[in-house]
């Protein structure tokens, strides 16, 4: 397949339709990358989005990707929502994770000397782990008010403040959610995981700005040179998950029912204007406000533990709050048209161009901030979403660095090494559930995410503002 690439510019390359193919995939990489990204077979599953009803110009995968269940990871696609389709491994099982970035009123000299007492601080604070669980426990009617109005149901019950819902993606509400179609079993794991950070990939990082590239933008979303961050990186938990099991079997018997011919299983899917589609849609927005509303508790337990290790008047700010796992109804011009699209982002994030209506006021005219976050050894970078991102990969953009092991591999390549006390010696504190969590985690693990930044930056994707270099890491 490699070898069929056609090279539309130095950072976007083109797998012509072939076989059932719709459409082409529009691959945004780098040269240097293209080896280790066909090593791995995501682009075959790019191509297999590309076979499913109703596509819309491209199957699109970004730099970070690599394989998924049915859709890569860091792929994007848009379907007509008259003609297309809404498949749940379009938006994966960890419904809307996503990524918090707030900043401090501390300064990098404040924090080293407390940096062991911040992090355990941290770490006991915000349960983190497999099935964690947390002190927010819910009755079902309380459990509704969170499937459908997200961050606001932890704002009204003194989880934070008014004002940082104006710097969350959709608000942190998303509209549609129906709380009668989920299943007494992601009740039942949702019910006590609100406000925990769960395994895996997710994580809370205390770090600091080390890069400006845009003075301008940069002052606009409040961020300066040594000023200290927090990086809140989860989703939407066993909840999640657990929509997204219960939708997949109703997928698999819709794609039968309406003839829809599957390339892969796994791209079990709906017409978006079905009874099945509007299901899953309304399912899946209920676990997005789940994970909405989680960010914000872990938000609020985080202010509470800089608040303790530092002082009762410091400052925590939210700078803004993107969706990488999601799929939404949005308005795009397609062939000099105006159309209403499916826009399927699955490790893919959100980057609009200055002057959007969704941008939050503040951020207007600099353009939608996204953000990138790298594995805990290197760097995340903020972004700001473009004109170009709008016109040619339905307002989208990488979402992080991307794995290039997987977890068992890294697991195997990590047995006899102490990565906590390799981190150490970079400067990073971290505390995790165990040594295989940060073996799993190790930086060797994701690529270089200044790689990935480096393409989307060259595409025109996204503009580079600022440079965030870790101090301390929780993982679950």
């Amino acid at each position: 397949m490699l070898n069929s690439l056609r090279s539309i510019s130095d950072f976007v390359h083109e797998i012509p339709a072939h076989g059932k193919m719709r459409v082409p995939v529009r691959l945004v990489a780098s040269r240097k990358m293209l080896p280790s990204i066909f090593a791995d077979k995501a682009p075959n599953q790019a191509c297999n989005v590309a076979c499913l009803p109703g596509i819309v110009d491209y199957s699109y995968a970004m730099p970070d990707i690599h394989w998924g269940y049915g859709f890569p990871i860091g792929g994007v696609a848009a379907f007509d929502c008259e003609t297309g389709v809404v498949s749940p491994g379009g938006v994966g099982y960890d419904i809307n994770c996503g990524v918090r970035l707030l900043g401090t009123s501390l300064e990098k000299p404040d924090v080293l000397k407390k940096m062991e007492l911040l992090v355990n601080t941290l770490y006991h604070r915000i349960p983190t782990g497999v099935g964690s669980t947390g002190p927010v426990k819910l009755d079902s009617a309380e459990m509704k008010k969170v499937l459908t109005t997200g961050a606001r149901w932890a704002v009204e019950n003194g989880f934070g403040e008014e004002s940082e819902l104006d710097k969350i993606e959709e608000r942190g509400e998303m509209a549609g959610a129906d709380p009668q179609g989920i299943s007494d079993h992601a009740y039942k794991r949702g019910r006590s995981q609100l406000g925990t950070l769960g395994s895996g990939n997710h994580f809370v990082e205390v770090g600091f700005v080390k890069e400006i590239y845009d003075a301008k933008t940069a002052a606009c979303y409040g961020l300066h040179l040594d000023q200290v961050t927090l990086i809140i990186h989860t989703g939407s938990r066993g909840f999640g998950h657990q929509v997204c099991e219960d939708s997949i079997r109703i997928m698999l018997r819709a794609s039968e029912k309406y003839g829809i011919e599957l390339p892969d299983r796994q791209l079990c899917c709906a017409p978006v204007q079905s009874n099945e589609g509007q299901h899953y849609l309304s399912a899946m927005a209920a676990a997005v406000n789940f994970s909405f509303c989680n960010r914000q508790i872990i938000a609020h337990w985080a202010r509470k533990a800089l608040e303790k290790t530092f002082s009762a008047s410091l400052r925590l700010n939210t700078l803004y709050e993107v969706a990488h796992n999601i799929a939404k109804l949005e308005e795009h011009r397609v062939g000099g048209k105006i159309r209403q699209l499916c826009v399927h982002r699955k490790g893919a994030t959100r980057a609009f161009p200055p002057h959007h209506p969704d941008i939050p006021a503040d951020y207007r005219l600099a353009g939608q901030p996204v953000l990138i976050p790298g594995d805990m050894g290197r760097c995340s970078y903020v972004l700001a979403g473009t004109e170009k991102a709008m016109q040619e990969t339905f307002g989208s953009t990488c979402h992080g660095a991307g794995r290039v092991m997987s977890r068992s591999q890294a697991i195997k390549t990590g047995k006899g090494r102490n990565v906590q006390k390799e981190l150490q010696a970079r400067g990073v504190l971290v505390r995790a559930s165990g040594r295989e969590t940060l073996a799993e985690e190790m930086p060797e693990a994701y690529k270089n995410v200044s790689d990935v930044v480096d393409a989307v930056v060259g595409a025109g994707l996204s503009r580079r503002i600022a440079k965030l270099v870790p101090l301390g890491v929780i993982k679950g």
